[in-house]
């Protein structure tokens, strides 16, 4: 035989053991592709009860992202979806940024059994507090006798339209350090467990019965929940105004739809209860863009400029403008957590004030571009109307400021629109992960709310640097309310409210007359060994009108520590882990009847909405044409305000209130005329009360040409009058750009 001829044997010999193998390890290992090519793309995996559940649990084992060291920032996003059926031998956990949801019409329709879907892992010390941004959804998981399903979760999850035959624990076996959660239209036939969470919000459910408490746990239209017993339990018969969260399910022709829930009010138990969809109204796939990360934000804006609704696959989208809601009733759905980034200082979606929009299931990331608001809900300053027969939702919708990656935004959610339903939303300025540091993920808040009649179902909002939560809407009303102050405040004067130490971390400011809240938890941890002191961990007016109902604060440990719960009353936390516990605060004073804010223009002309200067003595006036920086204040006014100022001793008189009214006072300042820090520092007192003290404005900006706004609370004194005093501290003379009075 020749070479050629032997290379040729050789070679046929090499093809035929290579087909053989290929065929060997296509029968040993299963191929995975027939279950993600549907319509949904690559990162959503579709099962039926055809596929045996060791297949599904080797998918899961690929795409789980279940460990807590390597999974918690990755950047692998995924669904999914089980058709209608009953599916044997399924047993995993469901990992980090993994979204699971059934396709029938009902729970019962998609049955697991054989351990179904749970959540036991830690991060190795028995810790679960870090366990976020995961979903169960529409799903039965029939408990093997004798046996008690988990999960074990924190912040950033959600346990949804699901029924547990059997026993459910919300901690890992060893019942280890937990700090979560949300479960909604749920039915646990057995017993609900705690064990050792330290809060939980459950909402329009049934179970059998519960054990476990800890510190704050809060049932709204819950049949089985446990009676009313503050402190540790908060239990409303209803629930004042929900829709439930849109979800995907398959017709009985095996098509693809959205089902839209009702908006309801006074309401508990089940959606699903009596069988089918329920009441609400089904959408075709057909009106969804469906988007993956490949498609720019000028590519889903076009499509839902022609009335579609989106779907947002998994996946990471770098945004380089925001995705704009612009037609009614658009509802945008994510799966498996679809985590939005905005690249250059914008938000990363914007919703304009129009009815029945509803957002489900998205992760908003900050951008290195700091952004003064990631998602906002209506037009800031604009004229709103109702929309109390069809409001807009907002379900399982979270922010993160650093953590995954470096970033900053001033306000993670702001809702300028009327009657807004907040059901599971939390925002999270990291505590750990890329990014973080005082000085490097900045965030002022993770919620204003200036809308008024704003529902909050189960509110979490963490270590943002100013008030985690500002509320300046009329007719808020909030059921549970979870919070974390800052840990890193590296020193008392980096963390002041005017003179107060601290800003409090759920504020309702002045402006508001009716505000309504049950269940909130404050809980402090200042890890830079500084003594951090927070005088109230709750701040709201002193007016009829205001019911606070079940608070609690916890010292978890660190120094400093926080003074009083709410307004100066409730004492303070003792160390050690121990809740200090405060039953009610009922507000007895009179409210504003003024409905006008007055907005000057410190040493200027008008500039709507702000007037031209008045009320004023003393000092004398000056400006520029240089640009002001204002990307680092909430709300800043009109670059002409900060462009104009007064300087010298100085007294505003304003008149037109209702004596003993509560109100919000912002001070807007910019230094034009000194260059650096020391040049200038005065001092400020509102009614004869001091609130600024040897006050810098370059030192607290950070630079010149650079807006600052400092915030107080203050009450019209005999007359109806608000004095505003700037007299000379130890260099110089003060200075004023503009004043806001709400």
């Amino acid at each position: 035989m020749s070479i050629l001829s032997q290379c040729v044997s050789s070679l046929r010999s090499f093809r035929f053991f290579g087909a053989a193998l290929a065929l060997l390890l296509s029968a040993a290992v299963p191929s995975f592709a027939q279950f993600n090519s549907t319509i949904f793309g690559p990162n959503v995996y579709v099962f039926d009860p055809s596929v045996a559940g060791a297949t599904i649990n080797s998918q899961l084992d690929v795409i789980s992202n279940a460990s807590v060291a390597s999974a918690q920032f990755s950047t692998n996003r995924y669904a999914v979806l089980f058709k209608p059926g009953t599916y044997s031998g399924v047993s995993h956990q469901v990992g980090f940024y993994l979204s699971v949801a059934g396709l029938g019409t009902t729970p019962d329709a998609t049955v697991l059994n054989g351990g179904g879907l749970y959540l036991d892992v830690t991060d190795g010390s028995g810790n679960v507090t870090t366990n976020f941004w995961r979903s169960l959804e529409n799903l039965r998981i029939n408990v093997p006798t004798g046996g008690t399903d988990r999960w074990a979760v924190a912040q950033g999850a959600a346990f949804r339209r699901m029924h547990v035959a059997g026993n459910l624990e919300l901690t890992n076996a060893s019942c280890g350090f937990a700090s979560g959660g949300f479960i909604a239209d749920s039915t646990i036939d057995g017993q609900l467990n705690e064990c050792s969470q330290q809060q939980w919000y459950t909402r329009n459910s049934t179970i059998g019965s519960f054990a476990g408490f800890v510190w704050n746990f809060v049932f709204s239209g819950v049949t089985g929940a446990p009676a009313q017993n503050f402190p540790n339990v908060t239990t409303l018969a209803t629930t004042p105004v929900v829709r439930e969260k849109p979800y995907l399910y398959v017709d009985s022709a095996g098509n693809y739809n959205v089902f839209v829930p009702a908006l309801k009010t006074s309401s508990s138990g089940t959606s699903w209860a009596g069988g089918g969809l329920g009441t609400g109204s089904s959408l075709a796939i057909s009106t969804f863009f469906i988007a993956t990360p490949a498609n720019t934000a000028a590519q889903i804006n076009s499509a839902l400029a022609t009335g579609k609704n989106l779907i947002l696959t998994p996946g990471i989208y770098s945004l380089t403008a925001p995705i704009a809601i612009t037609h009614p009733n658009t509802v945008v759905l994510g799966l498996g957590y679809p985590t939005l980034v905005p690249q250059s200082g914008t938000p990363a979606m914007t919703v304009a004030d129009v009815d029945g929009v509803q957002l489900a299931g998205l992760l908003i990331d900050a951008g290195i571009t700091n952004s003064s608001v990631l998602l906002q809900v209506g037009v800031s300053g604009a004229a709103r109307v109702t929309h109390a027969a069809n409001p807009t939702s907002l379900s399982d919708v979270f922010f993160r400021i650093g953590g995954a990656t470096a970033g900053s935004a001033t306000t993670s959610l702001q809702i300028d629109s009327n009657n807004v339903i907040l059901d599971n939303i939390w925002a999270w300025r990291a505590d750990h992960g890329a990014g973080v540091g005082w000085a490097n993920n900045t965030a002022a808040h993770g919620l204003v709310v200036n809308g008024d009649n704003v529902t909050a179902l189960g509110l979490a909002v963490e270590h943002y640097q100013q008030s985690q939560v500002q509320w300046n809407g009329n007719g808020g009303e909030t059921i549970f309310y979870q919070s974390e102050d800052p840990y890193d405040v590296p020193s008392q004067g980096s963390w002041m409210d005017g003179a107060m130490n601290g800003y409090p971390s759920y504020e309702v400011t002045s402006a508001v007359c009716a505000h309504t809240a049950y269940g909130l938890g404050v809980y402090s941890f200042f890890n830079q060994g500084v003594a951090i002191f927070q005088d109230n961990a709750i701040h709201v007016p002193n007016t009829t009108g205001i019911n606070m109902t079940d608070m609690v604060t916890v010292k978890l440990n660190g120094s400093g520590g926080i003074n009083n719960i709410i307004n100066g009353t409730g004492g303070p936390t003792p160390a050690g882990a121990s809740a200090n516990n405060l039953g009610s605060y009922v507000g007895n004073g009179a409210c504003s009847t003024s409905t006008t804010n007055v907005d000057i223009n410190v040493g200027g002309a008008a500039v709507p909405p702000f007037i031209a200067d008045q009320y004023f003595t003393g000092g004398g006036s000056a400006s520029t044409t240089h640009a002001i920086v204002t990307s680092g204040v909430t709300n800043p006014a009109p670059q002409a305000v900060y462009q104009s100022n007064r300087a010298g001793v100085i007294t505003y008189t304003i008149p037109g209130f209702t004596a003993g009214s509560t109100h919000t006072v912002r001070l807007h300042f910019a230094e034009i005329y000194f260059s650096t820090a020391g040049q200038r520092v005065f001092n400020v007192a509102i009614n004869g009360v001091p609130v600024l003290s040897n006050f810098d404005i370059i030192a607290t900006a950070g630079a010149r040409y650079t807006a600052n706004v400092q915030q107080f609370n203050t009450t019209a004194n005999s007359s109806g009058q608000i004095v505003l005093s700037l007299t000379r501290g130890a260099v110089d003379q003060p200075e004023l750009s503009g004043i806001e009075v709400q």
